[in-house]
């Protein structure tokens, strides 16, 4: 009996070649893989499609690019759902109401604390008057000193610049003095200021001069009129305002103490003992 061989037409496979597929298969399933990351990258690089199907539309913003075009960046508004809590901060109205109450109570203060009040200056009267007599060419010289009262109602300080007195006696001037640069009233502060002018009553009016030394005439009355200037500054402000009045001297002997005068008001509607600078 003998031995039979069956002869395929393929090649039996062997344990190397079996080893060698293996090695194999797993080289393939890399090389997969590696193709799969390629494929990431490609689809990563690939323009943004927007696929509409029936029932859908482009969308009018990006025109289907997926990108918003640089030039309507501040033109497009985001739409934020009505439910979102960053629509509703607690409290805003009474923020609000405190910022604006805080706002005007501010306001009210500096108005109130630099709002420039007018000065007061207030005529008072002679304080006293001195006559001499120049025999010889029938002269009557008076020094009469006069007092002014300043009230300042300001919150800071308010500077008298100068003080201008002019004397007339019927209709002629007798005297003049101007005094600069007088005082500084501190804030809600008064202060005096007295100045002295000197009249010389001579020439055509000489027969004042026979009047004032007459010796059979007790009191000697003369009627003078006097127009005082006032200039103030304050708050980079300045004013200026004329105070009159009609001063009773006696030019038969000197007088020393507080005399009243009638006082005069350029402006009507004031009261006739004080005047506001304004």
């Amino acid at each position: 009996m003998g031995t039979h061989w069956s002869q395929n037409n393929g090649t039996v496979p062997n344990a190397s070649d079996n080893v060698s597929r293996t090695r194999l298969g797993y080289q393939d399933v890399d090389d997969d893989s590696l193709d799969g990351l390629d494929r990431q990258e490609d689809i990563a690089q690939f323009p943004y499609v927007e696929f509409t199907g029936r029932d859908s539309i482009t969308c009018p913003t990006c025109q289907g690019t997926g990108r918003i075009p640089s030039d309507q960046i501040n033109e497009l508004v985001a739409l934020i759902p009505y439910s979102d809590q960053r629509l509703k901060p607690q409290r805003t109205k009474l923020y609000v109401v405190l910022s604006i109450v805080l706002c005007l109570l501010a306001s009210s203060l500096v108005a109130y604390f630099l709002f420039p009040r007018p000065v007061l200056v207030e005529d008072d009267g002679i304080r006293s008057v001195t006559v001499y007599f120049d025999h010889n060419n029938s002269k009557v010289i008076i020094n009469m000193t006069s007092s002014l009262n300043f009230s300042n109602p300001n919150f800071f300080t308010v500077l008298v610049d100068s003080i201008g007195c002019q004397v007339l006696y019927m209709k002629t001037v007798i005297g003049t003095q101007q005094l600069d640069n007088v005082i500084h009233i501190k804030p809600l502060n008064q202060r005096q200021v007295n100045f002295t002018v000197s009249m010389e009553i001579s020439g055509s009016l000489s027969y004042v001069y026979a009047f004032c030394t007459m010796a059979s005439i007790k009191v000697h009355n003369i009627v003078v009129f006097m127009q005082t200037y006032v200039k103030t500054s304050y708050m980079v402000r300045s004013t200026q305002n004329t105070l009159e009045a009609y001063r009773y001297i006696d030019c038969g002997s000197n007088s020393t103490g507080h005399q009243a005068s009638m006082i005069l008001w350029s402006d009507p509607h004031h009261n006739p003992r004080t005047r506001l600078l304004s």
